[in-house]
């Protein structure tokens, strides 16, 4: 029995030991996501799963246990995804999304998830945050346990499980079958504040790190070209939903395309709107006043648009035309950014970095695009100083491509290289 422990304790030793192995990077550009500086040669001392020094080349002295050349690359820290769908590969119209929820099965669903943060984690995105199973359950947490487990590859995760509405306003759901049949729900459907407190208890309790929301349904536009809709909870719900999620020290998401939508959501304690093609004035104002991050997610309404529209809905054809004139108004407010695709309403297969392209279409430059999805990201999610920077102290979450992505921002949708808590996932070849 002592030997049996002896050798368990020296094979955690061991482990330990080789976990805090040493890797030098020689970089041969790497960007300074903070001050948008280009560092030339610079070295970053990987020890464990967190980078421990960056350095000059030329004074670097440390030994290290293995040097990793990058010194033909551009390095920068590993993209952040606000908005991600591991659970769904693409729903352009209710059969696409029919079919995922009412002929695969969750088990199914989740390998094919679990293919999804790999893809994502190719793809530069070691970090995301993945906004609701829809109608998979707990998956999410699983497939993120999985990963910290080291069981599957995939992105740093902080998931938001089942996502909250009220009764029967769901703006995607199984529907036009007998109404006799039970089918399953692509969320967690609430009526009253009560239910609403148990819904974020219930979704907590299960390991979810954000509570999101669906606050809106039934677009249209006035003649004057605002948008309106229709709420979905009442004042008293959304307020509990709110005050349950933030007492918990979790963050809430609000689903939110217009005022009727975002300014509740705000109001509540939402700390980012997803989507908000159809956000006015006062929304920008108040969401700069409380420190609310927009997620536009524009790639996935164009993706969609033509789809939706030969199956009857307009809306994703009219956001596509005002959403530049949204964003540059947005910008000039001051309002926060964060890189958001809604990746899995489109297809895995699409670029997941298709959206950095029309944020500088819009009026951004390209060292602002990569902030939304490094330092913006990180703030967003409570990790500044973690994730979104190659500095000391933060995790080895470092990706390298071959040009300059400040000129070329088109470079950051073919990553040569990837490393995720100080593991090595894409190599050069």
């Amino acid at each position: 029995m002592r030997k049996l422990i002896f050798l368990l304790l020296l094979f955690a030793a061991s482990f330990s030991f080789a976990q805090q192995k040493t890797i030098a990077i020689r970089c041969g550009k790497l960007l300074d996501t903070r001050s948008g500086k280009v560092l030339l040669n610079q070295v970053i001392l990987v020890k464990g799963n967190k980078i421990e020094s960056v350095t000059d080349a030329a004074g670097f002295k440390q030994k290290a246990d293995s040097v990793i050349d990058l010194s033909n690359y551009f390095v920068l820290p590993g993209l952040i995804d606000c908005h991600t769908h591991v659970l769904l590969q693409g729903d352009i119209t209710s059969e696409d999304y029919d079919v995922q929820l009412l002929k695969e099965s969750i088990p199914y669903r989740t390998l094919r998830a679990s293919k999804s943060a790999h893809q994502s984690l190719l793809n530069g995105f070691t970090t995301i945050r993945d906004l609701g199973t829809e109608g998979a359950g707990y998956a999410d947490v699983d497939i993120k346990k999985a990963i910290n487990n080291k069981v599957i590859p995939g992105p740093r995760m902080f998931v938001s499980t089942l996502a909250i509405n009220t009764t029967g306003h769901y703006p995607i759901a199984v529907k036009d079958y007998a109404w006799e049949l039970k089918l399953p729900k692509g969320l967690q459907e609430i009526t009253g504040a009560d239910e609403g407190r148990r819904a974020v208890r219930e979704q907590l309790a299960h390991g979810a790190d954000w509570i999101k929301i669906y606050a809106d349904r039934g677009y249209y536009k006035l003649p004057t070209g605002e948008y309106k809709s229709i709420p979905n909870f009442t004042k008293e719900e959304i307020e509990a939903i709110g005050d349950e999620t933030i007492k918990s020290r979790k963050r809430l998401a609000a689903h939110a395309v217009t005022p009727d939508g975002i300014i509740y959501s705000i109001n509540a304690g939402a700390k980012s709107i997803e989507h908000g093609f159809g956000m006015n004035d006062e929304c920008m104002k108040l969401m700069v006043q409380k420190n609310v991050f927009w997620c536009p997610t524009i790639y996935v309404n164009e993706y969609v648009a033509e789809g939706r529209y030969k199956a009857g809905s307009i809306m994703n054809k009219l956001f596509m035309e005002t959403e530049p004139a949204v964003f540059k108004k947005a910008m000039s407010y001051g309002v926060k950014i964060a890189y958001g695709t809604d990746i899995g309403g489109y297809d895995w297969m699409e670029p997941q970095t298709k959206d950095f392209e029309l944020f500088i279409q819009y009026g951004m430059s390209p060292l602002q695009a990569i902030q939304t999805a490094t330092i913006n990201g990180a703030e967003l999610l409570d990790q500044t100083g973690l994730i979104g920077e190659l500095i000391p102290g933060a995790f080895a979450d470092i990706i390298a491509v071959k040009e300059d992505p400040l000129t070329n921002i088109k470079v950051l949708g073919n990553v040569k290289w990837v490393m995720k808590d100080g593991v090595v996932y894409k190599s050069v070849k």
